[in-house]
């Protein structure tokens, strides 16, 4: 777990950082005009990666909770791979649309 806070915490910093250190060779006011925008484009881009990760996270959730049904209940086993496979589709659904938006506002 510390692993992954500190790999979180140094993609941010990077990602908040970097743009700034590249646009150091115009005036100070054209440095800190892009500094703002690219911290934006940024934190947009970490906002569509989080998004992925808890669209994965909640599918991994749903296939588990069907496959420890499944195991207590085989006999409905039918309904339950019905019902999961719907619940992924709209998980994944909502995932896309937040990706979307964060590359939209990295891009656009």
């Amino acid at each position: 777990m510390k692993l992954t806070k500190k790999i979180v915490l140094a993609a941010g910093t990077i990602a908040v950082l970097a743009p700034m250190a590249l646009a150091q060779d115009s005036t100070g006011a054209e440095v800190a005009a892009a500094g703002v925008e690219n911290i934006g484009k940024g934190l947009a881009a970490i906002g569509a990666g989080l998004a992925v990760v808890g669209g994965g996270v909640g599918i991994g959730m749903v296939g588990k909770g069907a496959l420890e049904s499944i195991a207590r209940q085989p006999e409905a086993s039918g309904t339950i791979g019905t019902n999961m496979i719907l619940a992924a589709a709209l998980i994944e659904g909502a995932t896309l649309f937040a990706v979307v938006v964060g590359l939209l506002a990295v891009f656009g």
